[in-house]
């Protein structure tokens, strides 16, 4: 509306004063597309005042730098940007947020580190509720991070991270030496601690669950500061506050709102900002962007860089997707049962692995530059009261040898900052990485199609949330649904599935057109298409075992029954490799991998010929997720199945479907094979998806 304001009187120069600021990177896409189109249409000269320097990189012919009211600089945006002359610039790029962080700067003074830190929560019995012995969550760990340095720490559900985030900020119990700023915090009294505490924050994973939807904005911002600047006054707070809250990107007029009124990204942003409304020295992020979609992930992880270039922040940023961390950290930190496993500069972890664990890790992992048959890491990690003897990794471990199973490794150096805990570590060689490839969709080839969708829209009441959407799937043949939150990637593969039933449009399956809902649908039909859910903690019965649970299709549709049904049971537990022995144990007594296998056999058991699996990796670790995606590439290839696949995981999509469906708004925006797609896009929203989808590449 601003610009159509503007236009109205046929200027022959807009002057564009931040733009695209306040509003999300989307929107800014589709204002600076529409400011180039008018500028080349009436010829006008375009005037564009920003900070922002990838906007000027990308959209301005020249650029003028300015200082203190003063330019200091300008020439071709290229030539300024390639090889800029005065000081002030040559700072000003040198802070602009990149896809690798800057180097951290020789000598920098260390913040943070432990020395033999352990977390070890106390087991409790008796009626006086003595300790009789230790939960060894963090065991024995030497860390320190420096101004300005991203230590990233990564591992699989229960490697002890977030143990070791919170006890640096002496949020749990723990032992050793924490040492900030040189001075040793463990024995300090909480009333000791509180004036350092302002130096220490911590921004977490749940941008949901972090903030209280009874306070408002400034009410959350200022807390810490009531507590640690007890003689300012409210006009002192509030500006403080609203300038936190514009250090973010937010508009400081949001102090008085809640946080039901902001979006995820919005909500982590002003987690972030009242973090840094004291203006620490040292951060912990606690898996910050696990919660977002991957454009707001790549928002966030562009204003953490940005406000730690400008502040010299320490970080240690804890997370599971190593694709974040390959993106932000400087040096890596790689856990597996509350230790170690090694610890080194970014390039050298991601590039040249030495600890067996790190290489599985990685092999586990999709690349969204080629297509990559995954491998999971078999088994699961120990429980802190179940570590085997020796090296901790030695049972799932494919270069262990009996000396492994007795002797206990140390982490020692086996480059400049580079730790490894391997006693074998000279032996086991250079990385050879997983290279197998998975099967692109052939054009050539003739497709048996099992599906096909035509013209649907689906409706929540009145509201019409997806729009004349169509595709078909053929036999063997593995499509894959990719889009942001909202999309209507699952409202789709649920209207298939006849879960949701508002919905209009034409769906057969072989042919037959498909009743809205399952209820109407044949029980052949029922049988024959299984649905996957997201949640494998949600989709089982925790009070039913196993056998139960796999059971339930083959009598439901009468399959087999008795001796029988549990024979078969055993036959598709070991499919998904799962031992017999749990044959009888509980759903509430499985880790989210195995229930997710669960529920794999639970749908395989009705003999299925469509499988939708929606989001089926999302809640699990990077090393399940690889083994899930080989147990289904697995079958497909074993049983011919086809699989509707519904991710927002475009690194994923790579590794296990032939075509793929970009959605937006409810809407196809591109569709075909995954090579085509992802190595040619020709939509802006794909291309967007794929800048900011994290990946090791």
């Amino acid at each position: 509306m601003m610009i159509a304001m503007a236009l109205a009187n046929d200027p022959e120069l807009l002057i564009a004063d931040e733009p695209t600021t306040a509003v999300d990177v989307t929107i800014q896409a589709q204002i600076l597309k529409l400011l180039k189109e008018l500028q080349r249409r009436f010829g006008m000269g375009l005037l564009f005042i920003t900070h922002d320097l990838g906007l000027v990189r990308h959209t301005c012919d020249r650029v003028a730098v300015m200082q203190s009211g003063r330019i200091v600089e300008t020439g071709p945006v290229a030539e300024v940007f390639k090889a800029p002359q005065h000081e002030y610039t040559q700072r000003l790029l040198g802070s602009e947020p990149r896809g690798t962080p800057a180097p951290v700067a020789a000598g920098a003074a260390e913040v943070m580190a432990t020395e033999g830190f352990r977390v070890w929560y106390p087991i409790k019995a008796g009626i006086f509720r003595h300790t009789v012995d230790h939960v060894k969550a963090v065991d024995d760990v030497s860390i320190r991070v420096r101004a300005g340095e991203t230590v990233g720490v990564v591992g699989e559900s229960g490697s002890g991270k977030s143990s070791l985030g919170f006890g640096l900020l002496r949020l749990v119990e723990s032992k050793g030496a924490i040492l900030f700023a040189g001075r040793d915090i463990q024995p300090l009294k909480n009333a000791e601690l509180r004036p350092i505490r302002r130096e220490m924050q911590i921004v977490f994973q749940d941008p949901y669950g972090s903030l209280s939807p009874r306070l408002s904005i400034f009410e959350i911002i200022e807390e810490g500061l009531a507590i640690q600047k007890p003689d300012w006054t409210y006009e002192q707070r509030r500006a403080q506050a609203a300038q936190a809250l514009t250090d973010v990107g937010l508009d400081p007029r949001a102090l008085d709102r809640y946080p039901h009124e902001f979006s995820g990204g919005q909500r982590q942003r002003i987690a972030i900002a009242r973090a840094m409304v004291l203006e620490p020295k040292f951060v912990m992020l606690d898996e910050p962007t696990s919660a977002l979609d991957m454009s707001v992930q790549a928002q966030i992880v562009d204003l953490l860089r940005e406000l730690q270039a400008k502040r010299n922040l320490a970080y240690v940023f804890i997370s599971h997707d190593l694709g974040v961390v390959r993106h932000i950290a400087d040096r890596v930190a790689v856990m597996y049962a509350g230790q170690i496993a090694e610890l080194g500069p970014k390039d050298t972890i991601f590039a040249n692995p030495s600890h067996p664990y790190t290489r599985a890790l990685l092999d586990s992992i999709p690349h969204l530059s080629q297509a990559r048959a995954l491998k999971g890491i078999p088994g699961r990690t120990p429980a802190p009261g179940a570590r085997p003897d020796g090296c901790r990794f030695n049972d799932r471990c494919s270069f262990a040898i009996d000396q492994c199973r007795q002797q206990v490794p140390e982490l020692r150096t086996i480059a400049t900052d580079h730790e490894v805990r391997c006693i074998r570590v000279e032996e086991i060689g250079v990385w050879d990485i997983n290279r197998g490839t998975v099967p692109d969709a052939d054009p050539d080839k003739a497709r048996d199609v099992i599906l096909s969708v035509s013209g649907l829209n689906v409706f929540y009441g009145r509201k019409e949330v997806v729009h004349d959407v169509s595709f078909d799937l053929a036999k063997g043949e593995v499509v894959a649904l990719v889009g942001e939150s909202g999309s209507g990637k699952t409202t789709i593969s649920r209207a298939v599935g006849g879960l949701h039933k508002e919905w209009t449009g034409s769906t057969t399956f072989e042919g037959r057109d498909l009743a809205t809902s399952a209820r109407r649908r044949s029980a052949d039909d029922r049988r024959r298409i299984q649905y996957i859910f997201q949640n494998p903690y949600l989709s089982l019965n925790p009070r039913l075992t196993i056998e139960q649970i796999i059971k339930r299709p083959m009598e439901l549709f009468g399959l087999a029954r008795g001796k029988q049904a549990t024979d078969r049971v055993l036959e598709l537990m070991e499919q998904v490799a799962l031992g017999s022995g749990m044959l009888h144990y509980e759903a509430s007594r499985l880790s989210g991998g195995e229930r997710q296998r669960v529920a794999i056999a639970r749908a395989l058991a009705a003999e299925p010929d469509l499988m939708i699996c929606d989001e089926i990796t999302s809640a699990l670790d990077v090393s399940v997720q690889g083994s899930i995606v080989a147990l289904l590439e697995g079958l497909r290839q074993e049983r011919g199945i086809s699989m509707l696949f519904v991710t927002h995981n475009l690194a994923l999509v790579r590794s296990i479907a032939a075509r793929v469906e970009i959605l937006q708004a409810g809407r196809v925006v591109e569709a075909g094979s995954v090579v085509t797609v992802m190595e040619t896009p020709s939509e802006d929203y794909t291309r967007k998806l794929l800048a900011n989808s994290p990946s090791i590449d």
